[in-house]
């Protein structure tokens, strides 16, 4: 009898949040914990309505129908209204998905190659080639990082080429100065002065043993940075040099519906909740990576 109380005294009780640890340990078993989670399922939700868009809209973003323009949300046949020319806002913010999330990638794919690159090098070698490029970041990083791409834009011109010109520019500073602290750390471990004695060229100690142990801070910062080339993206198509219509993105239905934000609301709202949703899936993704390191 006294094994049976034991063993009921054992027993999780009813309502005792036993499934909720047995879930978030597991998740911390695979490496992942609840913000991440997060960030992850809103993102691949994210790029699901970007892929399938074509499948949820039978309205082409771009075709006008001047007769139904200002139709306000839950509409009949549109159920985020459309604008003044009568165009889908639906459709247009589906198929802006599709152009913010590659400007978000592309923005950040040249910056964190050739910034770690550089990063590692100056970190790894010093010298004159560490004084070299960082008295050029000490330079850029005395501007706005906005106020450079803007100045970059205005003197390369509007159109979405240019604005990865002008990312690719300026964009490298920050992965630059993260692996080259981080090279500074490692250079002087007993792993690397282990491969200098058996005779490791230095491309090889960079690429093969500093490399992997530095790069998780600048990976952690690739989503830091996909949000700001999202948000600068959609500031210069508002300030008309990024994207140019009539093209669907985000920033741009924002700019077009500013004048008529008290006759129709949804122009601006919509695309501007949309641009919240991506920047927070991809900062609850950069949050969830930092808190494992």
């Amino acid at each position: 009898m006294s094994e049976s109380v034991l063993d009921a005294g054992l027993r999780p009780r009813v309502g005792e949040p036993v499934l909720q640890l047995s879930f978030t340990m597991r998740l911390q078993k695979i490496g992942l914990n609840p913000t991440l989670l997060a960030g992850l399922l809103l993102l691949a939700l994210v790029v699901l309505v970007a892929i399938c868009a074509p499948l949820l809209t039978p309205y082409d973003p771009i075709v006008q129908k001047l007769d139904e323009a200002f139709q306000p949300p839950l509409s009949v046949n549109h159920i985020l209204g459309t604008d003044n020319f009568g165009r889908d806002v639906w459709s247009r913010i589906l198929y802006g998905t599709r152009l913010d999330l590659q400007i978000g990638v592309i923005s950040v794919l040249f910056p964190f190659v050739f910034g770690s690159l550089i990063g590692i090098a100056t970190g790894y070698l010093g010298g004159r080639l560490d004084t070299f490029f960082m008295r050029i970041v000490d330079v850029l990083m005395a501007f706005p990082f906005l106020i450079l791409v803007v100045a970059i834009m205005s003197i390369l011109g509007p159109g979405l080429g240019n604005l990865y010109i002008a990312f690719g520019l300026v964009g490298w500073i920050p992965y630059a100065r993260i692996t080259r602290g981080e090279t500074l750390a490692t250079r002087n471990l007993e792993y690397v002065h282990a491969a200098r004695t058996i005779g490791c060229t230095t491309p090889r100690i960079m690429l093969r043993h500093i490399l992997p142990n530095v790069i998780a801070p600048g990976l952690v910062y690739v989503f830091t940075g996909m949000v700001l080339a999202i948000l600068i993206g959609a500031t210069l198509s508002y300030l008309g040099l990024g994207t140019q219509p009539p093209t669907p993105e985000w920033g741009a239905m924002i700019a077009a519906g500013r004048q008529f934000l008290l006759q129709a609301w949804w122009l601006t709202a919509l695309p501007g909740f949309a641009l919240l949703v991506l920047g927070v899936a991809l900062s609850l993704i950069g949050d969830g990576l930092a808190d494992r390191q």
